[in-house]
């Protein structure tokens, strides 16, 4: 039987890092959503807010995320605005397949971010953009996930560790 997990979380929860690491533990494979629409688009993420705009990722990254969701084989992790849109909500908290919500503090999340010009919501005084952002998702990453891991201070190996520990372990 395949084991399958959800990872979510905001911009620099180690999402990517750590799915990647849990997926090498558990010997399955590794998805991002957010790599899905780039290779689908052919454009990374920002130059997409540029462009199109966020309702336009938004509206794509919904349907992304539920094609994902429904195929999933693995650690898959989501963008961390995927979580907001509700067809997205009612579908992660309708399915058995375990959802960890990698929680960060800005102090951890700010280095690995790097508040650059690819995290477009967080172009214009980034750590008051992080902190507004979490301040709306916390509560959405919370009601949607079977369980909470907060990563600060743990290595990626320390984390996947912590998760397979919490789901009951392989594949």
């Amino acid at each position: 039987m395949s084991k399958s997990i959800i990872l979510i979380g905001p911009p620099g929860a180690g999402k990517s890092t750590i799915g990647k690491q849990l997926a090498r533990s558990l010997n399955c494979s590794f998805t991002d959503t957010d790599d899905i629409i780039e290779a689908q688009t052919g454009f990374t993420i920002s130059q997409i807010f540029i462009d199109q705009g966020e309702p336009w990722f938004r509206e794509l990254e919904v349907e992304v995320v539920l094609k994902a969701i429904a195929e999933i084989d693995g650690v898959l992790s989501l963008g961390g605005g995927a979580p907001l849109s509700q067809p997205v909500q009612d579908l992660l908290q309708g399915i058995s397949t375990p959802i960890v919500f990698l929680d960060v503090s800005l102090a951890t999340a700010a280095p690995r971010v790097g508040f650059n010009r690819d995290r477009p919501l967080l172009l214009n005084n980034p750590r008051a953009a992080w902190q507004t952002l979490m301040e709306k998702r916390r509560p959405i990453y919370e009601s949607v996930a079977t369980h909470i891991v907060a990563v600060d201070g743990l290595s990626p190996k320390e984390v996947a560790g912590k998760i397979r520990e919490i789901v009951g372990g392989t594949t």
